[in-house]
C-alpha cells in the first residue's frame, strides 16, 4: 500500500532554487514520486510513496523556513499514480497573474467541510467553482457556478465581467485541495467584496468527510494524477485521462469514434497538428512496447 500525500504552504522563500536539490535527492532516496513546486511564495504539489518514505519528505518540507505549520492530505492506493519525481521552480505555486495577491495577509473564512452544506443552501450565498472548465465538467456542487475557465489566471478577468452577477451577495468557493482559494478570496477582498467564504481543505476534504448520503456533491473530483478522479472516501470513481490533452474521460468516452489511446479524445479531435499527432502516435507505440516488455514508460 502507498500514500499520497497533497499537499501546498504559503511562505516566504528567498531563494527557492537554493531548496530545490536537497528535496529531490531525499524523494529519489526515498522511493517517493510525483511532483513538487518551489516558488517565492512557497510549496504546491502532490507526492506518492511507501509510509516511511513520505513520512521523511514531509519532515523534510515542515523543517523549510515557515513551513512548521504545514498541513497535507493523505490517501491510499495500490498502484504508484506517479512515473518520476519532479521538482521545478515556477514565479507561482498556483498561477494567478495577479502580483499583489499574498494569500499571508489575509484570506476568506474557513468553512469545514462539515459546515459547508448549511453555508450553501442559504439564498443570499452564491457558490463559485474557481477550478477549470474540463474538472468542473465531471463533478461539483449542486448550484454551483462554473466559470467556465481554462486556466486559473483567467479568474480575474472572469470577475470583473461578471462582479455585477453577485451585488448584495455573499461569496462561497472552492477549489481541490484549498489552495486555489487562498488566492481567489484574497483577490475577492482586494476587490471589496465583504463576505468571501471557501471551504477548508477543499473537495478532496469534503469527499473524506462528508459522508454520500449526506453529500451535495456529484460526480468526481479531478486529481492530477493517474487516479483522474476520486470520489467519496477519495476512492478512484474509474475515469480515464486523455494523454492528448489531459483531459478526463468517461470509460465510455474511449468507445467515441474520435478517440485514439494516447493521440487524440473527443474533447481535442481539433486541436492538434498532424506533426503533433506523429510525435503522440510514436510516444504511444513506445509505451506499448514497454508494457509488452513489463517495464514502465516514464514520458507517461
Amino acid at each position: 500500500m502507498l500514500i499520497v500525500a497533497a499537499l501546498y504552504h504559503f511562505t516566504r522563500f528567498t531563494d527557492p532554487a537554493t531548496l530545490k536539490g536537497s528535496l529531490a535527492s531525499l524523494c529519489c532516496a526515498q522511493g517517493v514520486k510525483g511532483s513538487l513546486l518551489l516558488a517565492p511564495e512557497g510549496i504546491n504539489g502532490t507526492i506518492a510513496g511507501p509510509r516511511a518514505g513520505i513520512d521523511a519528505v514531509l519532515a523534510h518540507i515542515r523543517a523549510l523556513p515557515g513551513c512548521a505549520g504545514l498541513e497535507w492530505k493523505e490517501a491510499q492506493t495500490d498502484t504508484m499514480p506517479f512515473g518520476r519525481m519532479k521538482v521545478r521552480l515556477k514565479r507561482e505555486i498556483v498561477t494567478m497573474g495577479q502580483p499583489d495577491v499574498d494569500p499571508r495577509a489575509r484570506v476568506g473564512h474557513y468553512v469545514a467541510p462539515k459546515d459547508w452544506n448549511a453555508l450553501i443552501a442559504q439564498p443570499d450565498v452564491a457558490v463559485i467553482d474557481t477550478r477549470n472548465d474540463y474538472e468542473v465538467a465531471i463533478g461539483s456542487f449542486d448550484g454551483a457556478i462554473d466559470p467556465c475557465t481554462t486556466s486559473f489566471g483567467e479568474f480575474p478577468a472572469w470577475w470583473e465581467a461578471n462582479k455585477d452577477r453577485f451585488h448584495n451577495k455573499r461569496i462561497a468557493m472552492f477549489c481541490t485541495g484549498g489552495i486555489r482559494c487562498e488566492k481567489s478570496t484574497n483577490f475577492l477582498l482586494s476587490q471589496g467584496v465583504e463576505e468571501v467564504y471557501h471551504l477548508k481543505g477543499g473537495i478532496l476534504q469534503y469527499l473524506e468527510d462528508v459522508p454520500a448520503d449526506e453529500s451535495l456533491w456529484h460526480g468526481g473530483c479531478f486529481v492530477f494524477d493517474q487516479r483522474v478522479a476520486v470520489g467519496h472516501g477519495l476512492q478512484p470513481t474509474g475515469h480515464l485521462m486523455c494523454h492528448a490533452c489531459r483531459r478526463p474521460l468517461e470509460p465510455a468516452d474511449t468507445r467515441r469514434p474520435e478517440y485514439e489511446d494516447g493521440v487524440q479524445c473527443h474533447q481535442c479531435v481539433d486541436e492538434f497538428d498532424a506533426p503533433r499527432r506523429a510525435r503522440f502516435r510514436e510516444r504511444q507505440r513506445q509505451i506499448t512496447l514497454a508494457a509488452q516488455r513489463g517495464e514502465a514508460h516514464l514520458g507517461r
